[in-house]
């Protein structure tokens, strides 16, 4: 991982759009501050695309999607992603699974709830679970006492014998039935919604990211930036960012928003 500060003028003035995490990423110590979302905003009138890809749910992702200056936004970690159509002036949703694929994996993730909660003492199930569509999240330091290490494992470990897939983010593991990840749905949106064939552009757009269930993001775009926290998770990471912020969470983000616009002037 290199500098953000060393990345070639030429190299940020070819991105096209930003695809970015949200917590830890652009938020920060939970809370998404003023100088974060006017990156956003900035970003956009600067011509590019902006676009959140993250393990939140469905029902952020609406709001998201509705009010924030983005152009979509992937949620559940790749379950589906939506935007809000101007022509038309409606919010879509484009689900990777069917409503009866999505009703079985939920009915077979009350049996990875019921282990992890009897197995994994001190964890919960995350406060925005009600709003999900589609996957489980497990808090493990959101709104419980901070879990160690092996205990994470453990809930991973959980959700894998059951033969789920789990991704672990900065606060949650979540976990889902279905061959989805945050990459696949991506590049399937990149393709549908706005005509870009991803794999021969991956080098004109750029993935922000602080943790290990953005490694698949990380390891497929030649210039990913890491936030200064995704050092935390350098040990656990199959595939590292290319660049990384000299700040940490938001501000982290602010910096390469900043680094982007500026190669343009």
């Amino acid at each position: 991982m290199e500098t953000l500060q060393n990345c070639p003028r030429d190299t940020l003035m070819a991105i096209k759009g930003v695809l970015t995490d949200i917590d830890e990423t652009l938020s920060t110590d939970g809370k998404l501050t003023a100088e974060a979302y006017s990156a956003l905003e900035a970003l956009k009138k600067a011509g590019l695309l902006v676009i959140p890809v993250t393990g939140r749910p469905a029902g952020w992702c609406d709001l998201i999607a509705r009010f924030w200056p983005v152009d979509a936004v992937v949620g559940e970690n790749g379950a589906f992603w939506m935007w809000h159509d101007p022509a038309a002036g409606k919010m879509r949703t484009r689900f990777i699974q069917s409503d009866a694929e999505r009703a079985e994996g939920r009915r077979r993730l009350e049996a990875v709830r019921a282990e992890v909660l009897r197995e994994v003492p001190g964890t919960g199930i995350a406060s925005d679970q009600p709003y999900r569509a589609a996957d489980l999240a497990v808090d493990f330091c959101e709104d419980v006492p901070p879990l160690p290490a092996a205990d994470i494992q453990r809930i991973v470990a959980i959700f894998e014998k059951h033969g789920a897939h789990a991704k672990v983010s900065s606060i949650h593991v979540n976990g889902w039935f279905g061959d989805y990840d945050k990459l696949t749905t991506s590049r399937t949106m990149m393709s549908e919604l706005f005509g870009v064939d991803i794999a021969a552009e991956r080098t004109r757009y750029v993935f922000a990211g602080d943790s290990p269930n953005d490694a698949p993001m990380f390891g497929y775009f030649p210039n990913a930036v890491g936030v200064a926290n995704v050092r935390d998770f350098a040990d656990r990471l199959e595939h590292k960012p290319r660049w990384i912020a000299s700040a940490r969470s938001g501000a982290g983000f602010v910096e390469l928003a900043n680094a982007l616009i500026a190669a343009r002037r």
